[in-house]
């Protein structure tokens, strides 16, 4: 349960807008990099998500963020956060749909699983989500502020933070070496840039009671990029096989795949501490400096 002051603070925030919770349900969550999370209930019983901005900046993209989530809102086949309240000290929206398929136990730490890993239903609906997801209409995107990606700008932005890491943190040799062989692979990259949310664990992902895909949260890493950014944590939580078989529901499911698609998200996994040192570099944060030194050696 959240510290007594800090629950105070989370209450009080909610109040200012306009929005009356229970303190006898609320719940903080303090994994995100960025925000705060708190589980809240209303005086209605209307369960509730508050984001709270850690440092200064964060709230900086979150206009281009809403408009991004009403623009998807219809256009896929699950539910994403109806922002209700966007200020500079909060965002707050109803909880979706089903439950969140993967929980911290608050004592441990350790993840509770709210679904079978090897759930076939699973798969093929996280499957079709990302089809949907990955085929919206890249200027439509780009109309709400979005930056736009070309096929030759895959490659060359990943370069660009790959040199910025290296030349601000520095990176192992062997490491480098790998990252530049891939970029060199003509055969192991995509051929356009499609929306995708940039962050997708299965923690923000909230399943039915049958293991489908309901809702998706945390949408402030979402742009247009290589796809492969949206498979790579699939293939380092659920392993090889089930990334070969979730390209195939995918492909499936109408979306745009490749021979080497499956070695190429691989790659980017590899290449993950370039988005972590990004993030640390950016925030400034001594400890996350720290840790992302020692994942770069």
């Amino acid at each position: 349960m959240a510290e007594p002051d800090r629950s105070a603070d989370v209450l009080g925030v909610a109040l200012r807008h306009g929005l009356r919770l229970s303190g006898d349900r609320l719940t903080i969550v303090e994994t995100g990099l960025d925000f705060r999370v708190a589980l809240a209930q209303d005086q209605d019983g209307v369960d509730w998500v508050l984001r709270l901005p850690r440092r200064p900046g964060v709230m900086q993209h979150t206009a281009r963020e809403q408009r991004l989530l009403r623009l998807i809102a219809t256009r896929v086949p699950f539910a994403v956060p109806d922002w209700k309240i966007r200020s500079d000290e909060l965002i707050a929206y109803p909880c979706l749909p089903g439950q969140q398929a993967v929980t911290l136990d608050p004592q441990t730490l350790k993840p509770r699983w709210h679904f079978e890993r090897d759930s076939a239903r699973y798969r093929q609906s996280f499957a079709a989500a990302l089809a949907a997801l990955h085929g919206v209409d890249a200027e439509a995107v780009t109309r709400i502020g979005f930056k736009p990606m070309t096929e030759d700008r895959l490659r060359r932005s990943t370069f660009e933070d790959m040199l910025r890491v290296q030349q601000e943190l520095g990176v192992a040799d062997a490491l480098w070496r790998r990252w530049q062989a891939w970029l060199d692979d003509d055969d192991a990259w995509p051929t356009q840039a499609v929306l995708v949310h940039g962050d997708l664990h299965v923690g923000h992902v909230f399943v039915d009671e049958a293991a489908c895909v309901r809702g998706i949260i945390d949408w402030s890493e979402a742009r247009l990029a290589d796809p492969a950014f949206d498979f790579m944590l699939h293939l380092l939580g659920f392993g090889a096989a089930s990334l070969d078989a979730l390209i195939a529901d995918y492909a499936a499911a109408g979306g745009r795949v490749w021979p080497q698609m499956a070695r190429h998200v691989a790659e980017r996994l590899a290449a993950y501490p370039v988005q972590y040192a990004l993030f640390a570099l950016d925030s400034g944060d001594a400890t996350h400096l720290a840790a992302v030194r020692e994942r770069l050696r």
